[in-house]
């Protein structure tokens, strides 16, 4: 992990890496319909990525919701990769995109298996159990100081 970044994804081939570890994990190994991973909010959206090597291992995404909330989604780490704490570094990239925004929350659906990641972030949830794509989600929101 010596050559390990996590930023904002800004040329083309981070992206494509994003996009592409988004396909292996929502719709390869969690079954995701390939037609609901991709949206309309990706052009928008600030792309968070974790580099080892230039390759991309965890992503998550941003999207403003409005002038003080932005909703964070797209949340993925590489198989071989997960348990290292990308995903938590991945979420505070975003975290702080959304402050240098101005937003004053943070919004996401947790898959209930990652409930327990949010919760130690200081992401508290909100509302019933709905499906999302088949998976059981939870609203989690987090105010940001």
């Amino acid at each position: 992990m010596a050559d390990l970044r996590v930023k904002l994804a800004t040329a083309p081939a981070e992206l494509d890496g994003a996009y592409a570890l988004r396909h292996r994990v929502f719709v390869v190994e969690q079954g995701v319909p390939v037609e609901l991973e991709r949206d309309e909010h990706d052009a928008a959206a600030d792309h968070a990525v974790a580099l080892d090597g230039g390759r991309v291992v965890a992503t998550g995404r941003l999207v403003a919701l409005d002038a003080r909330a932005g909703k964070v989604g797209r949340m993925a780490v590489d198989a071989g990769r997960r348990g290292e704490g990308l995903g938590a570094a991945v979420l505070a990239e975003l975290e702080g995109a959304a402050r240098r925004r101005g937003l004053a929350e943070v919004v996401l659906h947790a898959q209930l298996s990652a409930r327990g990641f949010y919760d130690r972030l200081g992401y508290r949830a909100e509302g019933p159990v709905f499906e999302e794509a088949g998976i059981a989600h939870v609203e989690m929101r987090k105010r940001l100081g």
